[in-house]
């Protein structure tokens, strides 16, 4: 009962949670009605203005790859080396989130279980589940304390289901130490990071590190040289991992009267990390465990306790609004996981050509793209405008249209475009997906003309030394320029 009660408060949050933003994309639409209406460009001009805008001297030395069409014509609006490579960053979660939309189905749900495996041994078995954090965990342990259950001679962790690394062999090492680059596994627990907050404290001593989950402060050897200073002095704080091991290293400095500097690090055993909040969680609720173990097995007797994931297009609003690589990983491997694997093949290397397959069958030319992980924080992944306009149009009028472009950030009013185009002829009626990384900047969606037709863009931006808010501000005029489109 317990378990029913908690999903059905979750369903309750998520429908108030999307007429919140229905509403405020209707209020946009409407208020942003008399801003299009005032300004106007035919299909015929649009060309001059967008190479106004790129040809700018601040540009000269970056690349622009730019397709614009119509949601339901091949017909080019705009079209700048749109059939050449580019890194696409946080673009590339389009296509994994169009494949598995494709392949498991909006109502797809991952299943975390616990199986007894004999008297006093009981071994929970993950599959991935990103979203499970400390609540989850909670649920699990009342399940097994409504079944009886007070002491546990061994609890097993079962971390089998995804087959090979954990950590994608071609992300960076400056990216792989923090949050946006954790390990991705079979159990996976407040998404394998640790936040730490770091406060001044009297002026010339070291900042105090405050754990947000104190288990964590028993898992890493710090190394602290931070300083605090001076009222209202300027202040920076680097963290960083150890090459060797769960070193941390702080430095730098805050001043006394400054707020805490917040950083979120990869945890360095995402095994280990599950079983110990798993153990707290089972004896917050009366549950005692003599010991555990991690132990890889096909033995699965009898699943007494279990929780699953919110819906796949639940989990698609955090891959694409809220940009979460993590999330976009294990919808990968989710992918991989449904087949049967080849000899030394691994879950990722399945779910890319689960990816690539569902790719074909909508019609992406294979040549168009080269996709190594599923969040884009590979920079071997590489992608065309050509290949990112096809998939939007594809889907755009799939049966999947309304799931998909749900699961994408509106224009000045959520996820990763919360904060732009505010007050503007775009707040509203754009929904589109961001990527940056150094270097990159990309964004890629549709755009509801209202004197026009529905249009789909791609924008992506490599090589440039310019701050990511100076190419940003300049798509942002061109996507201006597509609401403003009328028919002439």
């Amino acid at each position: 009962m317990f378990y029913k009660n908690v999903s059905i408060s979750l369903i309750s949050l998520l429908i108030g949670i999307q007429f919140n933003l229905d509403q405020q994309i209707a209020q946009a639409q409407t208020r942003n009605q008399q801003i299009t209406n005032q300004k106007s460009i035919c299909p015929a001009q649009l060309s001059s203005s967008i190479d106004n805008i790129i040809n700018r001297p601040v540009f000269k030395r970056m690349r622009w790859g730019i397709l614009i069409k119509p949601l339901s014509s091949p017909q080019n609006l705009y079209s700048q080396e749109s059939e050449k490579y580019f890194i696409p960053a946080s673009n590339t979660k389009l296509f994994t989130t169009a494949a598995a939309l494709q392949k498991l189905g909006a109502n797809f749900r991952i299943r975390t279980s616990v199986y007894q495996d004999a008297d006093g041994v009981l071994r929970v078995v993950g599959r991935g589940d990103p979203s499970l954090k400390n609540e989850q965990l909670t649920i699990l342990a009342k399940q097994l304390y409504q079944k009886g259950i007070r002491e546990v001679d061994q609890l097993i962790a079962d971390d089998s289901y995804f087959k090979g690394d954990v950590v994608h062999p071609s992300w960076q090492w400056e990216d792989v130490q923090f949050y946006y680059g954790a390990p991705v596994n079979s159990l996976i627990v407040n998404e394998n990071a640790a936040v730490i907050n770091l406060l001044p404290q009297k002026v010339g001593e070291t900042l105090k590190i405050n754990w947000s989950n104190p288990l964590e402060s028993y898992k890493w050897q710090v190394k602290n040289s931070s300083v605090t200073t001076q009222e209202n002095e300027s202040g920076v704080v680097e963290v960083s991992r150890d090459l060797q091991g769960q070193t941390l290293k702080i430095k730098g400095n805050l001043p006394v009267n400054a707020k805490p500097d917040i950083t979120a690090i990869a945890v360095f055993d995402p095994v280990d990390n599950f079983i110990s909040h798993f153990r707290v969680s089972l004896l917050k609720e009366g549950i005692r465990v003599k010991k555990t173990s991690i132990n890889n097995s096909d033995k699965k007797d009898q699943e007494i306790a279990a929780i699953e994931s919110p819906l796949l297009s639940d989990l698609l609003v955090e891959i694409n609004s809220n940009s979460n690589n993590l999330f976009a990983e294990a919808i990968l491997k989710t992918l991989g996981s449904q087949q049967l694997l080849k000899a030394n093949q691994t879950t990722i290397d399945a779910g890319l050509e689960v990816l690539n397959s569902t790719l074909t069958e909508l019609g992406i030319e294979p040549n168009s793209y080269m996709i190594m992980d599923g969040s884009g924080l590979s920079r071997k992944n590489l992608i065309s405008p050509e290949a990112t306009v096809k998939l939007l149009q594809v889907m755009g009028i799939s049966n999947q249209a309304e799931i998909f472009r749900a699961s994408l950030p509106v224009a000045g009013v959520s996820g990763s475009l919360k904060n732009r185009f505010l007050n503007t002829s775009a707040q509203g009626i754009v929904q589109a997906k961001t990527g940056t990384m150094m270097g990159v900047v990309s964004l890629a969606g549709y755009v509801n003309v209202p004197n026009y037709e529905p249009v789909v863009f791609s924008i992506m931006v490599n090589q440039s030394a310019q701050p990511a808010s100076v190419v940003r501000k300049a798509m942002d005029e061109i996507v201006v320029l597509l609401t403003q489109l009328k028919r002439c």
